[in-house]
């Protein structure tokens, strides 16, 4: 059984048992996650739409972390411009617990 979820402007295949990096929560480690925008489920057959507007998946904080650094390089020719910046997107690791459908 598997579900696809969305979170942080992003959607997810979920399964019970998984554990994935999610875009930053600020929910402490330890506590408990539910995930209500559910677009699909697939037990016997895939369920979408109206099928699955009350279905849930239920999911424990493992904890936070930031991912590796990005390296941002501007650069304009001739002029002499540049400018390096970097960037490390901060996330939320989450183990799935229970799809409820």
């Amino acid at each position: 059984m598997y579900a696809i979820i969305a979170t942080g402007g992003k959607q997810y295949k979920v399964a019970e048992g998984d554990v994935l990096k999610v875009e930053k929560l600020g929910v402490a480690a330890g506590e408990t996650v539910t995930f209500d925008q559910v677009l699909a489920v697939s037990d016997d057959g895939l369920k979408v739409g109206a099928d699955v507007a009350d279905a849930t998946v239920t999911a424990t904080v493992i904890g936070d972390g930031r991912g590796k650094k990005v390296i941002v390089y501007k650069y304009k020719r001739k002029t002499g411009y540049h400018k390096k910046n970097g960037h490390r997107q901060a996330y939320t690791q989450v183990k799935i617990e229970k799809i409820n459908a």
